[in-house]
C-alpha cells in the first residue's frame, strides 16, 4: 500500500513541476504500472494545484523582479515586455475567443504550452480569474487525455494502420 501511494505521490509531484507538468507525469505513472484513470486524475489534480497561485501572484512577482537592480532587473523587464507584447497580439487575433485560445494553448501537449505558461499568459493579459481557471482546467484535461492515449500506444497503433 505504501509503495502504491509513493508512486501516486511521484505522479502528483511531477505534474506540478513547470515545463514537465502532466505531460511527463502521465507517462511516468503508466510506466510504473499504475491504473490509467487514477493516474490521469492524480496528474490533472497535481497540474491544477499551482494554477490559482500562479494566476493570483505571477504578474506581481514578475513586476517586483523588474525593480531589481542591474542586469537581473532588466532581464525580467524584457520578459515582462515581451510577454505583454505577445499577449496583446494574441488578444488582438483571438478577440472574444481569448479563453478558447488559452484552452487550446494549454491543451496542446508540447513543451512550454502547459498550465504554468498558460497562467502566466493569462495574468499578463489581465484575464479574469475564473474563466482562466476553467480554460486552463479544460486544457489540462485535454492534454492529459492525449498523453494517456499516447501512453497506451493508441497513436502508435494508428500510425501502423495508416
Amino acid at each position: 500500500m505504501i509503495a502504491l501511494l509513493r508512486k501516486y505521490f511521484w505522479v502528483l509531484f511531477v505534474s506540478m513541476v513547470p515545463i514537465v507538468e502532466l505531460r511527463g507525469a502521465v507517462p511516468i505513472g503508466v510506466g510504473m504500472g499504475l491504473p490509467l484513470i487514477p493516474t490521469y486524475v492524480v496528474a490533472v489534480v497535481g497540474n491544477m494545484l499551482p494554477v490559482p497561485i500562479i494566476l493570483l501572484f505571477a504578474k506581481r512577482v514578475l513586476l517586483w523582479c523588474t525593480t531589481w537592480p542591474g542586469a537581473l532587473g532588466r532581464f525580467f523587464m524584457k520578459i515582462y515586455e515581451k510577454g505583454v507584447k505577445a499577449g496583446d497580439k494574441m488578444q488582438e487575433k483571438a478577440g472574444r475567443g481569448i479563453y478558447w485560445a488559452l484552452y487550446l494553448f494549454v491543451a496542446i501537449p508540447l513543451p512550454g504550452t502547459g498550465a504554468w505558461t498558460g497562467c502566466l499568459a493569462a495574468t499578463l493579459l489581465d484575464l479574469k480569474f475564473w474563466p482562466s481557471v476553467a480554460a486552463v482546467l479544460g486544457g489540462v484535461m485535454t492534454a492529459g487525455l492525449i498523453m494517456l492515449l499516447g501512453s497506451m500506444g493508441l497513436f502508435g497503433a494508428l500510425s501502423a494502420i495508416f
